[in-house]
């Protein structure tokens, strides 16, 4: 298979072995044209010696990678586009000509590699298609030509993302303004920072040895910017107050709002109060704490199903220890540890700086926990605090399985975490087979259930359809009998109302007729020549074949007798002296 740069791989193997100047030559027979019959019979070349080239019919010709490049520099952009096997030096020449800036004092930045030289190739910095960089001048004052009036204006109206690093903290800060924001005596728009975003550093300023008492106003703070021109000297100068950006302030200065208003009737807005001033101080990067009462978070925590219950977490913070600064920043609100609560734990916080949120935090643990806890946890002073508690739910009762100190470092924390969850682990295990086999007994109990159940209607579908069979039945024999005997009453009024059958000797002409019936039988009777065809027809019905269903038929010639009129004669029907009949059920 041919690699990206169109050589094949056997050629990409000997080129690693033969070293970077055959690599070169490897590459340009890859893309260089067949040669010519009379070329390859040539004697190689120096460079080819040590990497011979392979037939023409094993090279895979190939247009080169283009990379896109957006150079952002103040309030222009310009777009590159460059070969793969170019180096960052051509996109900077590039950029000379477009931003009238010598190269010597560029410095082209955004890789994510981080700084490149300027001979470096773009192909082993293994880049996508598209890319964005900017270009940092710090030895070249920004200027508002009249040309530039317009875009500054415009600027104005942005939003820049200060990204702040505080040494001390090892923290990062991101601070949103407006281009208007002013840095002492000038705007940001027009300072010549980087647009969308800046990188600062920030760290406490030594000030001066003086006899002046401390004033209630928080210490500087010195910015140094990534593009060593711009130096912020107090971070007021961005509207942001010190204690914000770090959470902590000097022991005489900035004092903090409380986590927890006092005598708060509601846990609910307690905590969402206790919540935000927790983001407020230490950063959005903080555990989840649940909103609610002690007594739900112990519901979501370990009432659910096994699968998917958590440990419970109590953090309990006093502001008057000084360790609560430092547990809270460093440990509450390291990614680890943050990661580790939201995934395993149901976190909820409780503020015991003011002493009747203490005593009501001790009635809530008594009512869920029992006294032994709440004696535990009266019995810590002010010094050990803050405390995070790692309670798990058993069957009959509540179990605290940990209680953390804040005198303790993130490794620490994250091990007694762990050491909690895996004791979780192993009950929660035995937790989720109970409930798996409570599961499968409850569910062949409910088939077996199901299946009475199904029985029982079909039962009950069967008898009720051999009912409606029955009824059915009845109703048709019924009719059935209310027909036969309608019949049977037609039968015997014909029956009654035919004339007497005529003796063999007598003045009158007779013809004797034998009908042959459909099962074999045959009616034999005497009538007079003058008798009608309808009394004919009556003896026929009489005998159960009413002519509306059955057609009486003269053997030969075969003639349909019933077709014929009812009121003519036997002897005008030529059925005189005698004559054989047979009866056929119409279609």
């Amino acid at each position: 298979m041919p690699q990206e740069n169109g050589i094949l791989q056997s050629e990409a193997s000997q080129a690693n072995i033969y070293g970077p100047h055959s690599q070169a030559a490897t590459a340009e027979a890859a893309v260089a044209p067949p040669a010519t019959s009379s070329s390859s019979s040539s004697p190689p070349s120096s460079s080819s010696a040590f990497c011979p080239v392979l037939p023409s019919r094993h090279i895979v010709e190939r247009q080169p990678r283009m990379l896109n490049f957006r150079v952002e520099y103040r309030q222009r952009t310009v777009e590159v586009v460059v070969e793969e096997g170019s180096a960052v030096g051509e996109i900077k020449h590039i950029l000379e000509t477009e931003l009238q800036v010598p190269i010597s004092k560029m410095q082209l930045k955004g890789w994510k590699s981080g700084d490149v030289s300027d001979i470096t190739v773009l192909r082993s910095l293994h880049l996508p298609k598209n890319n964005s960089l900017y270009v940092l001048t710090p030895d070249i004052a920004p200027t508002a030509s009249t040309s530039q009036n317009s875009v500054l204006q415009e600027s104005l109206n942005q939003n820049f993302l200060l990204v702040i690093s505080h040494r001390e903290a090892q923290r990062d800060y991101n601070l949103n303004f407006p281009g208007s924001r002013t840095i002492q005596e000038m705007t940001l728009a027009a300072s010549g920072i980087s647009y969308p975003c800046h990188h600062l550093s920030v760290c406490r300023r030594s000030s001066p040895a003086n006899n002046q008492e401390p004033t209630e106003e928080c210490a500087d703070v010195h910015m140094v910017s990534d593009s060593e021109g711009d130096d912020f000297e107090d971070a007021s100068e961005f509207g942001v107050d010190e204690s914000e950006m770090f959470g902590m302030g000097s022991s005489t200065g900035c004092r903090k709002a409380a986590l927890m208003p006092e005598n708060s009737e509601n846990e609910s807005d307690a905590l969402l109060h206790f919540t935000a001033e927790f983001s407020t101080r230490y950063g959005e990067c903080h555990p989840v704490f649940f909103i609610g009462t002690l007594e739900a978070a112990s519901q979501e925590a370990f009432y659910g199903k096994a699968r998917d219950r958590k440990l419970l977490a109590i953090y309990l913070h006093n502001d008057e220890s000084v360790l609560s600064n430092v547990f809270c920043s460093q440990m509450m609100c390291a990614d680890s540890i943050v990661a580790y609560l939201s995934q395993n734990f149901i976190t909820w916080a409780w503020d015991v700086t003011k002493e009747a949120n203490k005593a009501r935090l001790l009635t809530i643990c008594t009512r869920h926990f029992g006294s032994v806890v709440a004696q535990t946890i009266r019995t810590y002073k002010t010094d050990q605090f803050p405390l995070l508690l790692t309670v798990m739910g058993k069957r009959t009762s509540n179990e605290v399985l940990n209680v953390i100190q804040g005198n303790t470092t993130v490794d620490e924390l994250m091990m007694r975490l762990m050491g909690a969850m895996e004791i979780f682990s192993a009950q929660q295990q035995e937790d989720i087979k109970d409930e798996d086999e409570r599961e499968a007994r409850e569910m062949v109990k409910r088939e077996q259930d199901e299946a009475y159940q199904l029985s029982l209607e079909a039962d009950r579908k069967k008898r009720e359809a051999q009912e409606r069979e029955q009824a059915e039945q009845l109703r048709l024999q019924q009719i059935q009998k209310e027909a036969d005997d309608e019949k049977e009453a037609i039968r015997l009024s014909l029956e009654h109302a035919l004339p007497p059958e005529p003796a063999e000797e007598g003045g009158e002409p007779i013809s004797k007729l034998r009908i042959r019936t459909p099962s074999g039988e045959f009616l034999v009777r005497r009538f007079l020549g003058s008798t009608k065809l309808q009394i004919l027809f009556d003896f026929v019905a009489s005998k159960g074949y009413p002519w509306d269903d059955f057609k009486l038929l003269t053997t030969f010639p075969r003639r349909n007798i019933t077709q014929l009129d009812p009121a003519s004669s036997l002897l005008e029907a030529k059925l005189f002296p005698q004559e054989t009949l047979f009866l056929e059920a119409k279609e």
